[in-house]
Parts: structure tokens; sequence; C-alpha cells
């Protein structure tokens, strides 16, 4: 009674997996425009000023926030590039199927990050 068997399948359903993909991947889609708002305007800031990084004394700080907000935008730009490969997965069926092992990928492993590939066990050895 409330107690599963050993070997249960407790797996969330996939409409349930897929309603925290969207919602992952709309928070994404919104952390790209911000951030990719925050690097054009350090950019045009920069033309308007007519500063110079190297003479300035500020420059250094600029490059350095420039720098920064590039970063973090190529970063979740590719979290929102893995967020879409684990939708596909997930519409073909094969959503918290490790790729390197075949094995299942723990719902906490998916609940922590929705776009895991690999399960617990592979990604320790392997990296």
């Amino acid at each position: 009674m409330g107690v599963a068997g050993k070997g249960a399948d407790l797996r969330r359903p996939d409409d349930a997996r897929r309603r925290d993909l969207d919602a992952e991947r709309d928070a994404t889609v919104a952390r790209v425009a911000d951030l990719h708002a925050e690097v054009t305007g350090i950019v045009e800031s920069c033309v308007d000023a007519g500063t110079d990084d190297e003479h300035d004394p500020e420059g250094a700080t600029v490059a350095f926030e420039r720098q920064r907000a590039a970063d973090l935008l190529g970063t979740a730009r590719r979290h929102l590039a893995e967020l879409d490969a684990a939708r596909h997965r997930l519409s073909a069926g094969s959503y918290g199927t490790c790729e390197l092992c075949g094995g299942r990928i723990a719902d906490e492993r998916l609940e922590a990050l929705p776009a895991a590939t690999r399960c617990v066990a592979c990604a320790t050895t392997l990296g």
C-alpha cells in the first residue's frame, strides 16, 4: 500500500517531463535574450563613447564585462541546444536512457539536469 516493489517503474509521465523541459527552455530563451541585450548594450556603449580598451582606464573593466556576458550567452545558447535535443529524445522515446551504457538515467538526475544524456555512473567515470 503506497510502497512500490523492487524494480517498479516510478518514472514520471512524458507529459510531466515535457512540461519541465518546456519550462526550462522558456527560462533559457529569456536568459539568452537578456544576455544578448546585455552584450549589445556593452558594445554599443563602447562605440558611442569612442573608448579604447587599451588606453582607457575603464577599458579593462568594459572588456571584462563584455567577455563575461559573451561567455554567459554562449553557455545559455549551448544549454538551449541541449534542451532542444532532450525534447527530441523525449519525442523519440529515448529520453532518460544513457547514451553510453543504455541504462536508465535516474529521475533525480533528470530533475536536476533535465538535458542529461548520461547516467551518474557513466558521467562520473567518463566525465
